[in-house]
């Protein structure tokens, strides 16, 4: 089900299996016929793990027992009886347009220079910031992906998930010149040896471009300019669901987490807009 109708990824799938095998051993390969007393003392085992790891083996069993009730296999949900510890995600890290803009006065230096890494740089971080891919789907993108004159690429994202991502023309401008030192029998954009860039490779070229940008390193990343490029979206006016499309992101839960980047532009636009502003009385 979770692969057929709920579409998860890979990952997704094997922690699911992990987290239920693991609660099948706790209770003796009883698992499907459980009590909520049985639950109660599972979830007390879990008194002593993170928070997040709670979080996750309790919605792994709940997405269980909800599936044998669906299909009639238990009449009824004990799964209530599973701690519910609460969200604990933290905020994500992201960067200031100060931060943003030392980053592309660096690129810019760089690319004066007409070496050829440095316009793969250039590339890279356009693609990153200026279209919210993950590390993965940028360092696998086929030589002829991107293209003059279409300013959406298709990307097949988590769960096999496809959505457009946007292209600006200050990235297809930046791919052109990276692609003229790309051969033409590459398959990869980003081609190293035998296969393409890697996550890891990506990651620290990108910390030292920080570094080279005066941002300390441990503040930015891949994952952190994906973070910025939804943050500085919000806040130039994009709603939650533009988001959760540009993202690839299957559940609006997962979008709302950038809701406490505007916070004050949200509170002004009520201020200032509400039909209730200029009514009477509305001073008090």
């Amino acid at each position: 089900m979770m692969a057929a109708e709920a579409g998860a990824a890979r990952n997704t799938l094997n922690a699911y299996e992990t987290d239920l095998r693991g609660s099948s051993g706790v209770l003796e390969g009883k698992l499907a016929t459980a009590k909520r007393a049985d639950l109660e003392r599972l979830g007390d085992g879990w008194a002593q793990l993170a928070r997040s790891t709670v979080a996750r083996k309790s919605a792994a069993l709940r997405r269980f027992f909800g599936f044998l009730a669906d299909e009639g296999l238990r009449s009824d949900d004990p799964s209530e009886a599973l701690p519910r510890p609460g969200s604990a995600r933290p905020l994500p890290k992201s960067l200031s347009h100060a931060d943003i803009g030392r980053i592309f006065d660096t690129l810019e230096r760089g690319v004066a220079t007409q070496k050829p890494l440095a316009f793969r740089m250039a590339a890279l971080i356009e693609l990153l910031y200026g279209s919210g891919m993950r590390a993965t789907e940028l360092v696998s993108l086929p030589r002829a992906s991107v293209r003059r004159g279409s300013p959406f690429l298709i990307l097949t994202g988590k769960g096999g998930r496809e959505r457009l991502v946007p292209i600006s023309d200050r990235a297809l401008d930046a791919v052109d010149k990276w692609r003229e030192h790309v051969p033409e029998d590459a398959r990869w954009l980003f081609p190293s040896g035998k296969s393409h860039l890697s996550r890891i490779r990506l990651y620290q070229l990108v910390k030292e471009l920080a570094a080279n940008s005066g941002i300390p390193p441990d503040r930015v990343s891949p994952h952190i300019l994906r973070h910025a490029f939804a943050t500085h979206l919000l806040e130039g006016g994009a709603d939650l669901r533009t988001l959760q499309t540009l993202l690839g992101h299957a559940d609006i839960a997962t979008t709302q987490i950038y809701t406490h980047v505007d916070s004050a532009r949200l509170v002004a636009l009520v201020n200032a807009r509400h039909p209730l502003v200029d009514a009477p009385g509305s001073e008090a």
